[in-house]
């Protein structure tokens, strides 16, 4: 009887605890939630400052800063969109950037996959000292490419094109890829690539069916980590770029070098140039997740 009762004391103070375990995990996890919400709003702010400044008159801008426009919300315009669609210039460097982003981006991804499975995978002659030397490539600044690729080019007419400056972003993002790509490569269970060696698949299809799959989440994260990179890139753009050839970021420090610091052509750029990269990064966010759910391993 003894024993029932410090049983049932037992199993009601376990009850207990659990119950305010319950509580005091439920309040955490809404606290976190509070907590994450609030520096997400703190973290917006400066873009929603920039896109509601970019909605404003010049005038405007230089009254007064860009919250009084929650007293006068009518005041809101296109005006400087407008203006700054009109401008070839800043059509054209779209254009350009799009041209360069978008094969740096491919570029990096399919070459870096296909080396860093081989670094993982395949046997041949130098491999872990061809790796090694991928990996050194990595402390290479790209200040010090500059001026000796900037001759190169000049010597075999690739300065100033586009060409150009895709062939640099390919070169100095394909260390990185391939080093991320061969770590994550490498972690792929042995026995599934030998069951599908065993099933008459070649290296290819093995590398297409199996490996591009598993590794989902890695292409996805090297992907928005490349085009980030190369959309945002000033340096590279303002020593290999022309007039013609020049992307949104150096049409941008060009108008602004033109005509001062007026605000109603850097807001609506500045604006236009960072939601598209933030599109595309929620684009590839769904690639990503859906890449972890294809390519878990049980």
């Amino acid at each position: 009887m003894i024993v029932h009762i410090e049983t049932g004391g037992t199993t009601e103070a376990r009850a207990r605890r659990s119950f305010a375990s319950r509580v005091v995990e439920r309040l955490n996890g809404g606290l976190v939630r509070v907590f994450l919400v609030l520096v997400g709003l703190f973290w917006l702010v400066p873009t929603i400052g920039l896109l509601i400044s970019s909605l404003r008159t010049p005038e405007d801008m230089s009254a007064s800063g860009w919250w009084k426009v929650f007293a006068e919300p009518s005041r809101l315009t296109f005006d400087s969109y407008r203006r700054l669609l009109e401008n070839d210039d800043i059509t054209g460097s779209l254009v350009n950037t799009a041209l360069i982003t978008i094969p740096a981006t491919i570029l990096v991804v399919v070459v870096g996959s296909l080396a860093g499975y081989a670094f993982a995978w395949m046997e041949f002659p130098g491999r872990d000292w061809w790796f090694l030397g991928v990996v050194g490539l990595l402390v290479v600044p790209v200040q010090v490419a500059l001026l000796p690729i900037a001759e190169l080019f000049g010597s075999i007419g690739l300065f100033g094109s586009v060409l150009g400056v895709i062939l640099f972003h390919v070169g100095f993002g394909l260390p990185f890829a391939v080093f991320l790509l061969r770590n994550f490569f490498a972690e792929i269970p042995r026995e599934l690539l030998e069951a599908a060696r065993l099933d008459g698949a070649g290296e290819l299809r093995l590398f297409a069916r199996v490996v591009m799959p598993l590794g989902g989440p890695a292409i996805a994260s090297l992907g928005i980590f490349q085009f980030l990179w190369v959309w945002n890139d000033m340096l590279v753009a303002l020593v290999f770029t022309d007039a013609d050839s020049q992307p949104i970021t150096v049409a941008l420090q060009t108008q602004v070098r033109q005509f001062g610091n007026n605000i109603d052509v850097l807001a609506p750029g500045a604006f236009i140039s960072m939601v598209i990269p933030l599109a595309v990064f929620f684009a590839f966010q769904r690639q990503f997740v859906s890449g972890v759910m294809a390519g878990a391993v049980k």
